[in-house]
């Protein structure tokens, strides 16, 4: 580290205050509790402040902030879903996210870079214009496009990916883009303490009080708080909590990797996902390629990340780009993700008064951040599910009425 940096960092003339505060202690009651110190849970209790006046709330958190899925993830944002719904909601979460970085006044490294899901086969071709016409009817910018406008986007793609897998034509999402997973969490967070709300690093939920059908009280390993409103938002951990109030959910969780490569001069412009080899990569403003690739065939809660992984990866990403052969991997993790049946997110209201769920996010949580945010808060301020989720309920489940996201949730996260 250069002298005259540590010398800037160490001057009192340059010094800048914690991002947060640190709470003394927690207080015996809040008028609401958000479990989970992530993107989500950050987001509620900043827009349950700003938007709803509601400031006596405590965000506790088991480790540190932003240190589950938020802090594990490949940070693509996109809005070029399947389904009605899907396409609506991250619709209004890509509009969000254009803004944030004015809101907190603070550098989230947001880029626009466009988006190229490529298609190898006749079956991936047809579901990329069955997406693009879905997209096109809500007014977001899709389009099927050509190998030739993906090269001339893309030049050092190889259209052939060594032969085993010619891409067809791609759906190029325009919106696409990429933002620095961690500065989000700090945002939020900070937003959400400028306003009141305290956040509690390294204190995890014991248990969950429900009397008559109601929250009353959650159980900490720093003592027990009263509170007749509880948001769960912790992801892989979330049938855990659930089991605390005796709710049970079809949630599977599954590991999902990921992996950086070496720094390099920028030659990567738009995001590029292929379903069919099971890759996606960006790269970031510091040149690196952030990689990741499908989930991991089992059931499995644990963020440990495997040399299986790697070995996968690295083949995939050298059919797409040769030239990476000598390109070195740095780092790699992994993360829990909580998967539905019909690759949707299960939000809002449950059968017990007052407390909330955000779940199932699987591998597309970090796009919805935002919105995640604004439609919880609105939820639990008004005790009514916001208009934008109400499809998304626990009870589709036992009402039969799935949705169908997989063909545009699967891979390209």
């Amino acid at each position: 580290m250069p002298l005259r940096l540590v010398k800037f960092a160490l001057s009192p003339e340059h010094s800048e205050p914690p991002m947060f505060r640190p709470p003394d202690r927690l207080k015996s009651s809040y008028d609401a509790v958000i479990i989970g110190a992530g993107g989500h849970g950050l987001a509620a209790a900043y827009y349950l402040a700003r938007d709803h006046g509601i400031r006596d709330v405590a965000v506790l958190e088991r480790s540190y902030l932003g240190g589950g899925n938020t802090g594990r993830n490949t940070t693509i944002i996109r809005s070029n879903y399947l389904t009605p719904e899907g396409v609506k909601f991250y619709d209004e979460s890509v509009r969000t996210w254009q803004d944030l970085s004015q809101d907190f006044d603070l550098n989230l490294f947001y880029a626009n870079r466009g988006h190229f899901t490529l298609a190898h086969t006749d079956a991936s071709v047809r579901t990329m214009r069955w997406r693009a016409e879905v997209n096109k009817h809500y007014g977001i910018d899709s389009e099927l496009v050509s190998p030739d406008q993906v090269q001339q986007a893309c030049p050092q793609l190889d259209l052939s990916c060594g032969g085993k897998a010619p891409i067809q034509a791609a759906l190029y999402h325009a919106p696409g883009s990429i933002a620095r997973h961690d500065a989000v969490a700090w945002g939020y967070g900070r937003g959400a303490d400028q306003r009141g709300v305290e956040i509690h690093q390294q204190t995890e939920v014991t248990g969950i009080t429900v009397k008559s059908g109601r929250v009353t009280a959650v159980q900490t390993t720093k003592g027990q708080i009263e509170t007749p409103r509880v948001l769960c938002a912790v992801a892989g951990f979330t049938p855990r909590l659930l089991a605390m109030v005796g709710l049970r959910s079809p949630l599977v969780i599954h590991p999902l990797q990921a992996m950086v490569s070496e720094p390099m001069k920028p030659w990567l412009n738009p995001i590029v996902v292929s379903g069919s080899l099971h890759v996606y990569v960006s790269q970031t403003a510091r040149g690196e390629l952030v990689m990741g690739a499908s989930l991991d065939p089992y059931e499995l809660h644990s963020t440990r990340s495997t040399l299986e992984f790697v070995e996968g990866l690295a083949a995939r990403m050298l059919e797409l780009f040769p030239f990476l052969s000598q390109a070195k991997v740095v780092r790699q993790w992994g993360g829990m993700a909580d998967m539905t049946p019909d690759f949707a997110p299960i939000m809002g209201k449950t059968p017990i008064q007052g407390f909330y769920l955000d779940a199932g996010w699987g591998t597309w949580g970090f796009k919805a951040t935002p919105v995640c945010g604004k439609t919880m808060a609105y939820t639990v301020a008004n005790d009514q599910n916001h208009k934008l989720i109400t499809e998304f309920s626990l009870e589709r489940f036992t009402n039969y009425a799935l949705l169908g996201e997989k063909g545009a949730a699967s891979v390209g996260h």
